[in-house]
């Protein structure tokens, strides 16, 4: 990553933390509080230090010294609590809004990049990188606040005490920010391409669990193990060279503290054998040399935050990167569609997914409310991509489409939606129980609603058979069979019946028996309602208004079951092939 975009996202992590600045206050006010605490009860080590000598020890100086000592400690102790406290709160919030943000803009991206992107890898930025995220903002801040206020502090003790051994100190200090700066530049583009490895490796474990069944039935063990360790190969070799990188840090840092320990150890002995009556003493070594370390410590600490500090700015990119992808267009100003009639005009549609790969061209249709439309064609002739579009999960590259006159780009994308009831050949069931699945799309419905929607769709039955009937949880996809999960799906939009209806192959994961009584269910929902059907079983085509034949993104042909297959035309070919 360049280092401008490094600071970038520096830059933005501490806009997520500013709402927090209250608490940052008072962190520093405890950091320096506490560090200047310690700091005194070194200064007060020396003064009882220099109550021994050759003749005894001075009692009477000394108790009181130790007594003031006694005190400090529960004071230092309550003001790092406090600190810690804050800073806790400070990440706490800061990674809360982060995930909050992130989730809502995955709410506003558009459906193709959702479609294009690995489920696994935007779980891994949602998930792994936020939470890398918090241990370096954790890690971050409890030492900055110490660590900068104890080199300050130090520094002024230091100074009061033998400006001339300060120097010293102050002249070795650069080697650590020269050997910090050099690591932690290695670290960062490590953790950054382990960051990436990380969410390859999560959309890959994603992708196999859910098609474990698929991966046994067709003996993918193996390969899909072997593609597994390559993945894992790679992370582990980069995890290796960033852990080999930052674990260099803190040991280089230490050999220059060790410098500068000695350093103060020979000039302060040398200083103390010199002096005279009033001036360095033994009591003011011991006391420098315990600066010495508490001045060196900060830099050893900070120097390791300094690996979670890159991993956290690696990951926070990524995050960034994902939360500056362009949102759909903005529907403020558009029309609310309520009420809606029905009507669908389709007027010379191009649509594509790849520029240069056309899908739909010049797509015209025309249909009434009420009318029921069935739309038939071999596999990835546009079919599912024409509900999309009717849907706006993709907006048309050329052309209009129009609801009740209105063209839907003109309204908004919620309003529209909402006037559409429909149900997916992929069915989805989430966390929740029966009840609150079959609510979903109408959650303030009633019990009696409920019911009576389950009842319409065949699922009744199934539920009262579970546990604890419609509010039994499920908790996932093995509990229900694909077919109960496709009557859930339906019962859904029994119960909001919208004026318009898209269902594509619903009921493709249902036996023949269930799928003729809820054909029945269908025609009394559909009853009045403009409806579009995706299907391949004819019976559910034979009875449509119009059959849309779908061929490389054309209408090839256009009517009633009866009129196409009189044409004997491609429609004629499909259907005879089906029942050969």
């Amino acid at each position: 990553m360049a280092k401008s975009n490094k600071k970038g996202a520096l830059k933005r992590l501490l806009r997520y933390v500013k709402p927090q600045l209250p608490l940052v206050i008072l962190s520093i006010i405890c950091a320096a509080g506490s560090v200047l605490l310690s700091l005194y009860t070194t200064v007060l080590i020396g003064q009882a230090v220099d109550c021994i000598s050759s003749e005894g020890v001075d009692f009477a100086r000394m108790t009181p010294i130790l007594i003031t000592i006694a005190c400090i400690i529960p004071a230092v102790a309550l003001l790092q609590w406090l600190m810690y406290f804050a800073t806790n709160k400070i990440t706490n919030k800061t990674v809360k809004q982060l995930r909050t943000d992130i989730f809502a803009h995955l709410q506003k991206l558009p459906l193709s990049f959702i479609d294009a992107k690995s489920h696994g890898d935007i779980l891994s930025r949602v998930v792994n990188d936020v939470d890398a995220v918090s241990d370096g903002l954790l890690q971050g801040f409890q030492q900055l606040f110490t660590g900068v206020v104890t080199i300050i502090g130090t520094l002024v003790f230091m100074v009061t005490l033998n400006w001339q051994i300060t120097l010293v100190v102050v002249c070795i200090t650069p080697l650590s920010f020269a050997v910090a700066a050099v690591i932690s530049k290695l670290c960062f583009n490590k953790f950054r391409e382990q960051s990436s490895i990380k969410g390859e490796l999560t959309g890959f474990i994603d992708e196999h669990i859910g098609a474990q069944r698929l991966v046994k039935s067709f003996g993918f063990e193996q390969e899909a193990e072997e593609q597994f360790g390559e993945i894992n190969e790679r992370l582990n070799i980069c995890g290796r060279r960033a852990q080999f990188y930052s674990a260099l840090t803190n040991p280089c840092t230490r050999f220059v503290n060790s410098l500068v320990y000695a350093g103060v150890g020979v000039f302060g002995a040398l200083s103390a054998v010199k002096a005279v009556s009033g001036g360095f003493t033994v009591g003011d070594l011991s006391c420098f040399l315990q600066y010495a370390n508490q001045y060196t410590k900060p830099f050893n600490e900070i120097s390791g935050v300094v690996t979670e500090l890159q991993n956290a700015l690696a990951s926070a990119s990524r995050i960034f990167t994902l939360i500056d992808e362009p949102a759909e267009s903005s529907d403020e100003n558009k029309t609310v569609l309520e009420n809606s009639r029905g009507d669908v005009e389709i007027k010379n549609v191009d649509f594509s997914y790849v520029p240069e790969k056309p899908l739909i061209e010049n797509l015209n249709l025309n249909v009434r409310s009420g009318q029921h439309i069935a739309i038939v064609g071999p596999t990835g002739c546009g079919k599912t991509t024409l509900i999309n579009l009717l849907m706006r999960f993709y907006d048309v590259t050329d052309g209009e489409i129009c609801v009740d006159g209105n063209p839907i780009k003109e309204l908004t994308r919620d309003s529209l939606r909402r006037e559409y009831g429909i149900v997916l050949q992929e069915t989805w069931v989430f966390k929740g129980t029966v009840r609150e699945n079959i609510s979903y799309g109408k959650p303030d419905a009633s019990l009696d609603e409920i019911i009576e929607a389950a009842k319409k769709a065949h699922a009744h039955s199934f539920i009262k058979r579970l546990p604890q009937g419609y509010d039994t949880v499920i908790t996932n996809d093995a509990e229900l069979s694909q077919g109960q999960r496709q009557l859930l799906s339906i019962a859904r939009i029994m119960l909001s019946l919208p004026p318009m209806l898209i269902l594509d192959e619903a009921t493709s994961s249902i036996d023949t028996r269930t799928e003729l009584k809820i054909q029945s269910a269908f025609d009394l929902m559909m009853k009045g309602r403009t409806s579009f059907v995706v299907a391949h079983r004819l019976s559910t085509i034979r009875e449509a208004d119009c059959i849309l034949v779908m061929k490389s993104g054309h209408i090839v042909e256009q009517g009633t079951h009866d009129e196409l297959m009189k044409n004997k035309g491609f429609y004629a070919e499909l259907i005879a092939s089906r029942q050969s």
